[in-house]
């Protein structure tokens, strides 16, 4: 019986996963809402931040099954499993439905940042005059992210190292955004589609024994650039995660109160009646990124007409917080197994 709820808590595991790779790939969306409603965000920093000197030294002295569990490698190692399955599957599917379905996906994830609003209010029990100024400031921090203009593109390797670090903030910070963190930086296309679809390509050329892309030098130079961008991420996480681990282990009211304005402020950006602003090149054209979709530059936002759409479109972000309001109801009930 007990493996059986392990093999359960670990199919769950990756399909947590999922959750966080495809939320962390919609600019607007934070992973970390996910793991922060799903009940595992205080166990997800906490490893994060075992990677440690003590880790390290356990790895470079052979010791490979102590730095398993010392990290809680089972833990990390599913959820990692699951972002990585969800940026070559379900993230295509999303990109398919956002540029047809466009209102009706923001829709449902303006539905789950509500439902996750209402989860952590709820949750939440030490108001304070702090923890309410730690509140407004992170709304405001927010909303001003969501209304920056978005700067060009820059294949630079220290910049894409850096965007690798900035970016990772959409796993650790709830309400961060990532990807649109990347919008804003200019090189959202660059790094979570041209360079992820060459690594695709890449990989399925290599399948069927085709090498011929080791002389494809903008190939190579997207590889290269993926390489900077995953190494960025990495030390972000990190370095993050023991800056978070700190801070919640001294100030957790504080920083659940802000971390809430992150997730209020981010609602202007996931709103869902919006048009789509794309970039436009220097003879007048709509500029197209390596899939042949367009390259979004911003969004103008609007209150919608009283109509069939609007009501269908209201329908959806209900689901969005029936979705969190069952993945609350997961995270409750695998607490309670465990204690």
């Amino acid at each position: 019986m007990q493996s059986t709820r392990t093999l359960k808590d670990r199919i769950f595991l990756v399909i947590k996963g999922l959750g966080m790779g495809v939320a962390n790939k919609v600019p607007g969306v934070s992973g970390g809402v996910v793991a922060f409603v799903a009940g595992f965000y205080e166990e997800f920093i906490y490893a994060l931040q075992r990677i440690n000197r003590k880790a390290f030294k356990l790895l470079i002295n052979g010791r490979f099954l102590s730095f398993y569990h010392y990290i809680n490698g089972r833990f990390l190692a599913l959820l990692f499993l699951g972002m990585l399955i969800s940026y070559f599957s379900f993230s295509k599917v999303l990109d398919y439905l956002i540029v047809h379905y466009q209102l009706y996906v923001w829709s449902v994830f303006f539905g789950m940042i509500v439902g996750s609003i209402f989860h952590l209010s709820k949750e939440f029990k030490n108001w304070s005059t702090k923890t309410y100024i730690a509140l407004i400031l992170g709304i405001s921090i927010g909303f001003s992210i969501s209304f920056l203009d978005p700067a060009k593109e820059n294949d630079n390797l220290w910049f894409v190292f850096f965007c690798g670090i900035i970016s990772v903030s959409g796993m650790t910070l709830p309400g961060l955004s990532g990807s649109f963190i990347l919008m804003l930086l200019g090189n959202y296309v660059l790094l979570l589609v041209d360079a992820v679809n060459a690594l695709y390509n890449t990989l399925a050329d290599s399948l069927t024994g085709d090498f011929s892309f080791t002389k494809d030098m903008q190939r190579i130079r997207m590889l290269k650039v993926l390489g900077v961008f995953t190494a960025g991420s990495l030390t972000g996480l990190v370095s993050f995660s023991h800056l978070l681990n700190y801070v919640l282990k001294h100030y957790k009211t504080i920083t659940l109160s802000l971390l809430m304005g992150f997730i209020i402020g981010s609602l202007g950006v996931v709103w869902p009646w919006k048009k789509t602003v794309y970039k436009i090149s220097e003879n007048g054209d709509v500029l197209l990124d390596s899939t042949g979709a367009k390259v979004i530059e911003n969004y103008h936002r609007y209150i919608p007409e009283w109509s069939s759409e609007t009501v269908i479109a209201v329908g959806y972000s209900l689901l969005g917080i029936l979705i969190v309001l069952a993945l609350e109801w997961y995270g409750q009930n695998t607490r309670k197994t465990k204690s």
